[in-house]
């Protein structure tokens, strides 16, 4: 038996062994239920009446077929990136648990079950705003900007901050002003988010030729950046309050939530911790859902205020 048929061989074999569990892992539910929680957000600021029990279910559930799908195209994509990469080298395409046409037709179904979904019982803005996003991250992002460019994470930031949007849409049925500023929110926080993440991982993403910002640009160019773009991210944080979409309960905790993100982008400036770059990830991914919160209290404190 040749060696290229006996790898095939047992490819199939392990492709063949792939449960549940797999294709769930393809989804990463992790970012899913991040983005279910963005796109909860988005539904509530959209209004002060009670969100009819139906419309909760079936946009957070088409939101998450439809990002699972465009997730599964990023792990079919990235197979043999994933394989190279510590990190991921275990997820299901990656080791041949899953193969191609398995992980193209499950994408297909979620993702046509999503949209359908949206489309039917939500409206055809949000089904289509979701099928926009899908080809965002799953074909433009994963398939070119991923591989063409160190601002990666700044143009396809895009995509995975509409979600809010989503929410938004589902209630109003219309593109507005607090759903776009939203999305705003989510597209300042993305880069300082995974640059931080990519200084951690640099080395790996060099050895597989992504152009990472700090693979291109070094680690001190990437650290200032996560510097600026943090003061973005606070500044456009305080617009909740300066546009009167929110009150002081919001205020009082974005500044403390953007202190604190400014305070790891100074310890990432200094570069005397070497943990600082996985801990300013994790607290990045704090920040936002917190922030998140303090949106929604604020805004059922107002809607009491007012009754």
């Amino acid at each position: 038996m040749r060696p290229n048929q006996r790898g095939t061989q047992l490819s199939e074999i392990a492709a063949s062994t792939a449960g549940w569990r797999d294709y769930l892992e393809m989804c990463k539910p992790r970012v899913v239920l991040l983005m279910l929680l963005c796109t909860i957000v988005g539904m509530c600021l959209a209004t002060y009446e009670t969100i009819p029990l139906q419309l909760l279910l079936t946009t957070t559930i088409g939101v998450a077929l439809v990002a699972g799908s465009a997730a599964v195209i990023n792990h079919l994509a990235d197979a043999q990136i994933d394989a190279r990469m510590a990190r991921t080298s275990n997820r299901p395409v990656a080791t041949g648990r899953v193969s191609l046409r398995e992980g193209l037709i499950f994408s297909g179904i979620t993702g046509v079950l999503g949209f359908g979904l949206l489309y039917a019982f939500v409206n055809p803005l949000t089904a289509w705003l979701n099928l926009a996003s899908w080809i965002g991250y799953g074909l433009v992002y994963t398939l070119f900007l991923k591989r063409a460019t160190p601002q990666n994470i700044v143009i396809g930031g895009l995509f995975g901050a509409a979600p809010p949007l989503f929410g938004w849409t589902a209630i109003t049925n219309s593109i507005d002003a607090g759903g776009l500023l939203l999305v705003l929110i989510i597209f300042a926080w993305t880069p300082p988010h995974f640059w931080a993440l990519a200084l951690d991982r640099k080395e790996e993403y060099a050895a597989v030729d992504i152009p990472m910002l700090p693979v291109t640009h070094g680690d001190a160019f990437t650290r200032l950046h996560i510097l600026l773009y943090t003061i973005i991210l606070v500044v456009i944080t305080l617009l909740p309050y300066l546009i009167t979409m929110s009150g002081l309960l919001y205020l009082a905790g974005a500044v403390a939530l953007g202190a604190g993100f400014l305070y790891w982008a100074i310890v990432l400036i200094r570069n005397r911790n070497p943990r600082a770059p996985m801990e300013m990830f994790r607290y990045s991914i704090v920040y936002l859902m917190v922030l998140f919160g303090f949106l929604l209290a604020d805004h059922y404190l107002l809607n009491i205020r007012y009754l």
